[in-house]
Protein backbone atom coordinates (compact mmCIF):
# COMPACT_ATOMS: atom_id res chain seq x y z
CA UNK A 1 0.00 0.00 0.00
CA UNK A 2 1.42 3.66 -0.65
CA UNK A 3 0.61 6.67 1.01
CA UNK A 4 0.31 9.49 -0.49
CA UNK A 5 2.86 12.21 0.46
CA UNK A 6 0.34 15.96 0.07
CA UNK A 7 0.56 17.85 2.73
CA UNK A 8 -1.50 17.39 6.10
CA UNK A 9 -2.68 19.07 8.73
CA UNK A 10 -3.74 17.66 12.40
CA UNK A 11 -4.20 20.57 15.30
CA UNK A 12 -1.28 23.06 14.24
CA UNK A 13 0.71 19.72 13.38
CA UNK A 14 1.84 20.34 9.35
CA UNK A 15 3.30 16.22 7.82
CA UNK A 16 3.67 14.79 4.67
CA UNK A 17 3.27 10.92 5.45
CA UNK A 18 1.84 9.39 9.00
CA UNK A 19 5.17 8.11 9.81
CA UNK A 20 6.52 11.42 9.31
CA UNK A 21 4.38 12.38 11.68
CA UNK A 22 5.20 9.71 14.28
CA UNK A 23 9.31 10.10 14.36
CA UNK A 24 8.41 14.23 14.82
CA UNK A 25 7.23 12.72 18.19
CA UNK A 26 8.88 10.00 19.06
CA UNK A 27 11.95 10.19 16.93
CA UNK A 28 15.73 11.03 17.23
CA UNK A 29 18.40 9.70 19.66
CA UNK A 30 17.04 9.69 23.01
CA UNK A 31 13.11 9.91 22.85
CA UNK A 32 12.65 5.82 22.37
CA UNK A 33 15.24 5.34 24.73
CA UNK A 34 13.40 7.71 27.54
CA UNK A 35 10.36 6.07 26.44
CA UNK A 36 11.46 2.52 27.13
CA UNK A 37 12.11 3.26 30.52
CA UNK A 38 9.32 5.18 31.59
CA UNK A 39 7.07 2.23 30.01
CA UNK A 40 9.17 0.25 32.64
CA UNK A 41 7.69 1.88 35.59
CA UNK A 42 4.73 3.07 36.76
CA UNK A 43 6.45 6.60 37.48
CA UNK A 44 10.10 7.59 37.53
CA UNK A 45 12.41 10.42 39.29
CA UNK A 46 14.16 12.60 36.94
CA UNK A 47 17.54 11.23 38.55
CA UNK A 48 16.30 7.56 38.56
CA UNK A 49 15.34 8.15 34.50
CA UNK A 50 19.39 9.84 33.93
CA UNK A 51 20.91 7.31 35.30
CA UNK A 52 18.45 4.93 33.40
CA UNK A 53 19.48 6.37 30.21
CA UNK A 54 23.05 5.39 29.42
CA UNK A 55 24.71 8.49 28.26
CA UNK A 56 22.35 11.50 27.77
CA UNK A 57 23.21 14.36 29.49
CA UNK A 58 21.07 16.40 31.79
CA UNK A 59 20.10 18.84 29.22
CA UNK A 60 19.11 16.35 26.48
CA UNK A 61 16.69 14.42 29.03
CA UNK A 62 14.95 18.07 29.89
CA UNK A 63 14.71 18.26 26.31
CA UNK A 64 13.34 15.13 25.13
CA UNK A 65 10.89 15.46 28.38
CA UNK A 66 9.77 18.31 27.83
CA UNK A 67 9.09 17.88 24.00
CA UNK A 68 7.25 14.94 25.07
CA UNK A 69 4.93 16.34 27.50
CA UNK A 70 4.21 19.14 24.77
CA UNK A 71 3.16 16.13 22.94
CA UNK A 72 0.32 14.58 25.11
CA UNK A 73 2.97 11.48 25.59
CA UNK A 74 4.73 12.10 29.19
CA UNK A 75 2.90 13.71 32.07
CA UNK A 76 5.11 15.60 35.28
CA UNK A 77 4.05 15.69 38.23
CA UNK A 78 5.85 18.35 40.52
CA UNK A 79 5.20 17.74 44.49
CA UNK A 80 5.76 20.73 46.64
CA UNK A 81 7.79 19.67 48.89
CA UNK A 82 11.76 20.76 50.19
CA UNK A 83 13.52 19.62 48.25
CA UNK A 84 11.58 19.03 45.14
CA UNK A 85 10.41 16.46 43.61
CA UNK A 86 9.37 15.58 39.88
CA UNK A 87 7.91 12.41 38.76
CA UNK A 88 7.70 11.35 35.33
CA UNK A 89 4.89 8.90 33.95
CA UNK A 90 3.55 8.02 30.58
CA UNK A 91 -0.02 8.63 29.88
CA UNK A 92 -2.66 6.80 28.31
CA UNK A 93 -1.57 8.11 24.82
CA UNK A 94 1.82 7.26 25.57
CA UNK A 95 1.29 3.36 27.16
CA UNK A 96 -0.50 2.93 23.53
CA UNK A 97 3.09 3.39 22.28
CA UNK A 98 4.18 0.62 24.12
CA UNK A 99 3.81 -2.65 22.21
CA UNK A 100 6.24 -0.57 19.53
CA UNK A 101 9.20 0.32 21.93
CA UNK A 102 8.54 -3.85 22.86
CA UNK A 103 8.66 -5.00 18.89
CA UNK A 104 12.12 -3.05 19.09
CA UNK A 105 13.41 -4.61 21.80
CA UNK A 106 12.37 -8.00 20.65
CA UNK A 107 13.91 -7.00 17.51
CA UNK A 108 17.03 -5.97 19.23
CA UNK A 109 17.47 -9.67 20.86
CA UNK A 110 16.78 -11.10 17.30
CA UNK A 111 19.76 -8.74 16.05
CA UNK A 112 21.94 -9.62 18.79
CA UNK A 113 20.84 -13.43 17.93
CA UNK A 114 22.25 -12.82 13.86
CA UNK A 115 25.42 -11.10 14.97
CA UNK A 116 26.01 -14.03 17.54
CA UNK A 117 25.29 -16.73 14.68
CA UNK A 118 27.05 -14.52 12.30
CA UNK A 119 30.34 -15.61 13.55
CA UNK A 120 29.34 -19.63 13.72
CA UNK A 121 28.80 -21.72 11.45
CA UNK A 122 26.08 -24.08 10.94
CA UNK A 123 24.01 -23.34 14.55
CA UNK A 124 20.71 -23.13 13.04
CA UNK A 125 19.90 -19.70 13.17
CA UNK A 126 16.83 -18.16 10.90
CA UNK A 127 15.85 -14.61 10.77
CA UNK A 128 13.72 -13.54 13.78
CA UNK A 129 14.54 -16.58 15.85
CA UNK A 130 15.92 -15.86 19.30
CA UNK A 131 18.48 -17.86 20.73
CA UNK A 132 17.25 -19.19 23.78
CA UNK A 133 20.26 -18.11 25.75
CA UNK A 134 20.87 -14.98 23.93
CA UNK A 135 21.44 -12.82 27.27
CA UNK A 136 24.28 -15.08 28.53
CA UNK A 137 25.59 -14.75 25.00
CA UNK A 138 25.79 -10.88 25.10
CA UNK A 139 27.26 -10.62 28.27
CA UNK A 140 29.84 -12.34 28.09
CA UNK A 141 33.14 -11.19 26.26
CA UNK A 142 35.75 -12.45 24.94
CA UNK A 143 34.96 -15.93 26.44
CA UNK A 144 34.09 -18.46 23.89
CA UNK A 145 30.38 -19.31 24.39
CA UNK A 146 28.27 -22.46 22.77
CA UNK A 147 25.37 -20.84 20.36
CA UNK A 148 22.28 -22.49 21.87
CA UNK A 149 19.18 -23.72 19.84
CA UNK A 150 16.94 -20.72 18.34
CA UNK A 151 13.70 -20.38 19.98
Amino acid sequence: MTYQCDVKKAGDVEFRCYFQLAMMVIGGKWKPKVLFHLAQNDAVRFGALRRAVFGITEKMLIQSLKELEKDGIVNRKVYRQVPPKVEYSLTDLGKSFNPVLNSMFNWGKSYASYLVANQKKNCGYQAGNVFENIDELVKIEGEKVSVGSPQ
